[in-house]
């Protein structure tokens, strides 16, 4: 299966899910799946309140499907496609008990800790099971062989790469185009490796994720959710370590490792001093919104950031 043909996936994938999207969100409509915006959130967002949500499902099934049916070895795309479908499916529960909530809440999060936590180490031992996959590169020719260590390793990455994306899922478009940036780094590393199966699944999520995004940039007309968050984030760290470019991680997604560690140090910064902020509100994004500036300003240049991390970690593989 040639590049050009991986590469025509990114099309097909968008075609397709532009023909199904406007009949699914007619859907989440017609069945009153409208997103609950928290209390504690921004004030502006209030507004979006009722706007669909579980749109995560337009690139997960489009993804999967295409990917299965096209891939020559169907096992080798299946750890990232269970991924997504996986996560993609706590995160619906947890937007289903969203819309349910008056305040804007889902499940506790020291439940879903535990059991993204389960699955993030499920999916790590599944990709114990192939050796070469334990031998993680580096720039410069350079191999680590993690052995035993892989497992909590992938745990970890898997566990903190859905947090990451799902803290950046705040604002039209936002987690949608960062993530592009992202699998977009990871489809020209593994076909610079010739490695047809992640290949195969960064492309068709890319193709639709585009679709998704037709309909979820400012104003949008859906929301990801949960639902797509978490899978998108399952699935990066997957194809990260399908690739053997997982050390690359922190660098190509820069932008959900700062969201992240934005919360930790907000919560952690409220503890020691009693009550006091470090920043106005997180994720981060938050903090430059309540700063004043504007939903597309702050989505537009976080793309820009993604973009520039993706590049430098597409260069660093080479």
């Amino acid at each position: 299966m040639s590049a050009a043909f991986i590469i025509g996936l990114v099309p097909l994938s968008f075609l397709i899910g532009m023909l199904w999207a406007p009949p699914f969100i007619r859907l989440l409509r017609r069945v009153k799946f409208g997103k609950q915006i928290r209390l504690e959130g921004p004030a502006s967002h209030q507004a979006k309140a009722g706007t669909p949500t579980l749109g995560g499902w337009l690139f997960i099934l489009t993804s999967a499907v295409i990917s299965v049916a096209i891939a020559p070895d169907r096992l080798s795309v299946a750890p990232p496609i269970v991924a997504m479908l996986a996560f993609g499916t706590v995160g619906a529960l947890d937007d289903y008990a969203n819309m349910k909530s008056k305040e804007g809440v889902g499940f506790r999060v020291r439940h879903k800790f535990v059991w993204h936590g389960l699955m993030a180490l499920a999916l790590a031992w599944w990709l114990f099971q192939t050796p070469a996959l334990r031998v993680q590169r580096f720039p410069a020719g350079l191999t680590l062989d993690l052995g035993w260590a892989f497992i909590p390793f992938a745990a970890f990455a898997i566990f903190s790469c859905t947090a990451g994306v799902n803290e950046i899922d705040g604002l039209d478009g936002l987690a949608g185009g960062t993530s592009l940036a992202a699998y977009a780094s990871y489809l020209g590393l593994a076909l610079s490796a010739h490695l047809q199966a992640p290949a195969i699944v960064a492309a068709t999520v890319i193709g639709s994720l585009l679709a998704y995004l037709w309909f979820n940039v400012n104003p949008a007309r859906v929301f990801m959710g949960d639902t797509g968050a978490l899978a998108l984030g399952a699935g990066l760290a997957v194809l990260a370590f399908q690739t053997r470019w997982a050390l690359l991680l922190p660098i190509i997604g820069i932008v959900f490792v700062m969201e992240l560690l934005s919360v930790i140090l907000q919560v952690g910064y409220f503890k020691l001093t009693g009550g006091r902020r470090l920043f106005r509100m997180t994720p981060i994004h938050h903090h430059f919104e309540l700063g004043g500036a504007s939903e597309p300003l702050i989505v537009s240049r976080f793309w820009i950031a993604a973009a520039v991390a993706a590049a430098v970690g597409l260069a660093l593989g080479f």
